[in-house]
């Protein structure tokens, strides 16, 4: 078990080419990673409606309270996501060093969002 529980959001609305609406590349990518991460408590799996970056299918995301949140498309290969989920869960503060990104989250990577600011009353 990794550090720290993730939640990785799998866009069930991308679509590549050839794709019609009732079996989509998303949904498809979503499927192969619930089988593949079937028992495990450390990755969260949710599929979302849009991601909105429709020009790179398939986007995925990986998200953990106060820690940074990485965006990344072309995700097709169900392994090289639970990779990137790993590396992502096992660094201090979502912040996965460049040497040790799988391809995912170099070539694919679209945006790292920083941590919510906590706010004070």
């Amino acid at each position: 078990m990794t550090a720290y529980p993730v939640t990785l959001h799998v866009c069930l609305s991308c679509r590549a080419a050839g794709d019609d609406d009732a079996c989509r590349a998303g949904a498809r990518l979503h499927a192969a990673l619930a089988s593949r991460l079937e028992g495990q408590s450390d990755i969260l799996l949710s599929g979302v409606d849009c991601l909105s970056v429709c020009k790179r299918p398939v986007t995925v995301a990986l998200a953990a309270p106060d820690r940074w949140t990485y965006v990344a498309a072309d995700a097709a290969d169900p392994d090289e996501v639970i990779a990137a989920a790993e590396r992502y869960a096992a660094s201090d503060d979502g912040r996965v060093p460049w040497r040790e990104r799988p391809p995912l989250l170099k070539s694919g990577l679209v945006a790292r969002i920083p941590p919510q600011p906590e706010t004070r009353r």
